[in-house]
């Protein structure tokens, strides 16, 4: 049998990712792969097979997944035809390895073409693809990551106390970035599926009033909520410095590590309804229950949206 293969381990998922997987299935059945090779160190010195990939080029990509029979895609940093070519190079290069399935790391409701979100077109495309060449796969569309908001809560906390977003009163089912790693992880590690979606929604549907009023009974803080139009909140992140594409520059230890045109048009589906898909098919996959937002906030040390660490805008 080959080994399963995880991309992506020095960013934030994909590093959570690979500390669920070693607890999974013995190291010697895993391969690890990233662009930073200071990432790669530690897990190299512990005996795993690593690889320094760029998904840009395909040069080495196929030598690199050689003793891989899954390979967990954790979709690049950038928004764009950049990303589509870098995913198109992983999934080709799959392909003439000989892997046999790929698990990919979506977004909830990808497929519709009336979600607004720009993050989606790059993520339906992607998932198209892996279909059309036959492999295997698992697309995991992840809900929102809970940790992006308790952020921007406290953000909101430290200026004035009123969190100000074009989300209005539409409903998201947020999850832990942790969780969408046990996802990832528990994807690889199975079996069990094939050919499938997975829609990745954390424990209840919520509104933002919602997600800041456990946020306020958790911590004791005070935050109201005004909703705003799109270009109002497009206004807010100039303000902060915030790159409106992923083409742009990012600020060290920004509390908005994305950017702006992504949030936006993320709220903006949020709002229309395009996002409040809810299953259970994160305790499906895992067997457990997914963290609560009440729990996170309890915790909220642990769930910060921390650092952008992609070294490839």
């Amino acid at each position: 049998m080959g080994k399963l293969l995880l991309t992506g381990v020095d960013g934030n998922l994909g590093q959570q990712a690979a500390k669920y997987l070693l607890e999974l299935v013995d190291k010697d059945q895993i391969i690890l792969c990233a662009y930073n090779p200071a990432a790669l160190e530690e897990y190299a010195g512990q005996g795993i097979e690593t690889h320094v990939t760029n998904f840009n080029s395909p040069d080495g990509l196929a030598e690199a997944f050689a003793n891989a029979d899954k390979v967990a895609l954790i979709s690049m940093p950038f928004v764009g035809e950049k990303r589509q070519h870098a995913h198109k190079n992983v999934v080709d290069a799959a392909k003439q390895a000989g892997v046999q399935q790929i698990i990919y790391t979506s977004l909830v409701n990808a497929a519709d073409e009336s979600n607004p979100s720009v993050e989606k077109i790059d993520h339906a495309y992607t998932e198209e693809y892996i279909r059309s060449t036959g492999l295997d796969y698992i697309a995991l569309r992840n809900s929102q990551y809970a940790e992006a908001m308790i952020t921007n809560y406290f953000t909101y906390v430290k200026a004035g106390g009123t969190l100000k977003n074009n989300q209005a009163d539409g409903k998201m089912a947020y999850i832990s970035r942790k969780d969408c790693a046990k996802a990832v992880a528990y994807a690889l590690a199975s079996s069990a599926y094939h050919e499938a979606v997975l829609n990745i929604n954390g424990p209840e549907l919520m509104t933002i009033t919602d997600f800041i009023e456990i946020g306020n009974a958790a911590t004791g803080n005070h935050v109201t909520y005004e909703p705003i139009t799109d270009e109002e909140n497009y206004a807010i992140f100039d303000a902060l410095g915030v790159p409106r594409t992923t083409d742009g520059v990012f600020q060290k230890d920004s509390e908005a590590p994305f950017s702006s045109e992504g949030m936006v048009t993320f709220g903006e589906a949020i709002r229309l309804g395009k996002m409040d898909n809810f299953t259970d098919d994160f305790k499906k996959l895992t067997g457990q229950a997914p963290m609560t937002v009440k729990y996170m906030f309890e915790h909220e040390a642990d769930f910060q949206v921390g650092e952008r660490h992609s070294k490839d805008n």
